[in-house]
């Protein structure tokens, strides 16, 4: 008898320590900091949190310098030639037909700032395609609309859909958005289940579609994937901070295209195991 009492209180204990920690672990998830997200009227790139990303914007400004200097000579080329060679400022034209160095020069020019683009953009390319190994491991599917999840390490699976889903806002999806953590302003962004992943930790997500092509994106992660029916492809990312990311799917697949969002929260190492726990129980595979 005596053995079996401490055997129940053994169990409680490990029981109350086990509430306990998920919890613990939903309380920092909810009160995590919205990070990736779009702002109305904004102009640029949502916070880079990862290095792919980082290395994208670097590489989008860099080709935006390049494009406004060509912008700028064509424009200024055209100009002169406008004020130059005009009928009245030349009214006898010239009569040659061709200009060999020019023409050389034409052709040198262009190949010569492909192949400077290409030094830097295909080291960016090979680093988002070469699938590093993973620390977690997440199957993705795209379905008519919404996505599915399966941690595939961990034996857990669970749908996400969109807060409100198939509705317009009122008080009821207001009060859901808020319970879930989220505000007013997430409608269309926020799903009732999240993607919690550890900060500073790899992770491969392998993308595929079960009806029509559909595509998973995190603008702050800088990671895009179709998911195409029948097939499997992989991204991979390194979230570097904390927060709640979001993302849309980013191919038309029909009617409700416009109500696939993607919700990502990366948390602390300590949070995320104890979230693993408390999802292995609550959405097993």
């Amino acid at each position: 008898m005596q053995m079996m009492n401490i055997a129940k209180r053994f169990g409680l204990a490990a029981a109350g320590a086990a509430l306990a920690g998920s919890v613990h672990a939903q309380t920092a998830i909810e009160d995590l900091e919205i990070i990736g997200a779009p702002e109305a009227g904004a102009l640029g790139f949502q916070p880079a949190a990862t290095e792919l990303a980082r290395d994208l914007q670097w590489l989008d400004g860099l080709l935006l310098v390049i494009i406004t200097v060509i912008s700028l000579f064509v424009t200024g080329l055209l100009a002169w030639v406008i004020l130059r060679y005009n009928a009245k400022s030349n009214p006898t034209p010239a009569t040659f037909t061709h200009n060999s160095p020019l023409e050389v020069a034409w052709t040198i020019v262009p190949i010569v700032i492909l192949v400077f683009i290409g030094a830097f953009s295909l080291p960016v390319l090979f680093k988002q395609q070469e699938i590093p190994e993973g620390d977690v491991h997440i199957t993705v599917t795209g379905n008519k609309w919404f996505w599915s999840y399966e941690y595939t390490d961990d034996a857990i699976f669970f749908d996400s859909r969109m807060i409100g889903y198939g509705q317009n806002i009122n008080a009821d999806i207001i009060a859901e958005l808020e319970e879930a953590g989220y505000s007013e302003d997430e409608f269309g962004l926020a799903t009732d289940t999240a993607v919690v992943v550890p900060v500073g930790s790899t992770v491969v997500m392998t993308v595929t579609g079960s009806d029509v092509i559909h595509s998973w994106t995190i603008p702050s992660f800088g990671v895009k994937q179709d998911a195409v029916p029948g097939r499997f492809a992989q991204l991979w990312f390194n979230a570097e901070q904390e927060g709640i990311y979001f993302g849309q799917c980013s191919e038309l697949c029909g009617k409700d295209h416009a109500y696939m969002p993607i919700t990502v929260k990366v948390v602390d190492p300590a949070v995320y195991e104890e979230w693993l726990a408390g999802a292995q129980e609550e959405f097993p595979a």
